[in-house]
C-alpha cells in the first residue's frame, strides 16, 4: 500500500505513549494501533481531527502517499 502512517514518529518526538494519545482522543488503543501500524483500512475525519489537535500537527503529519516501486 502506497499510504503511510507516520504516527509513531509523532508519538515518539511529543514522547507521548498510544495509551495516552487514546485517552485523549477517545479511541481504542486497538484502532489506534492498527493506524500506527498501517493496518488501518480506513480512518474516520474525526478521529483525524482528534489526533490532529492531541499531537499539534496536520493531517499530511500523520498519513502520507509514496509511490509504490515497480520491479
Amino acid at each position: 500500500m502506497a499510504i503511510i502512517s507516520n504516527l509513531d514518529i509523532l508519538l515518539a518526538r511529543r514522547k507521548m505513549t498510544l495509551s495516552e494519545l487514546a485517552e485523549r482522543v477517545g479511541v481504542s488503543v486497538v484502532n489506534l494501533s492498527k493506524l500506527k501500524t498501517g493496518r488501518s483500512r480506513a480512518i474516520r475525519f474525526s478521529t483525524l481531527d482528534a489526533i490532529c489537535e492531541a499531537l499539534d500537527c496536520q493531517p499530511g503529519d500523520i498519513i502520507e502517499h509514496r509511490k509504490e516501486m515497480m520491479l
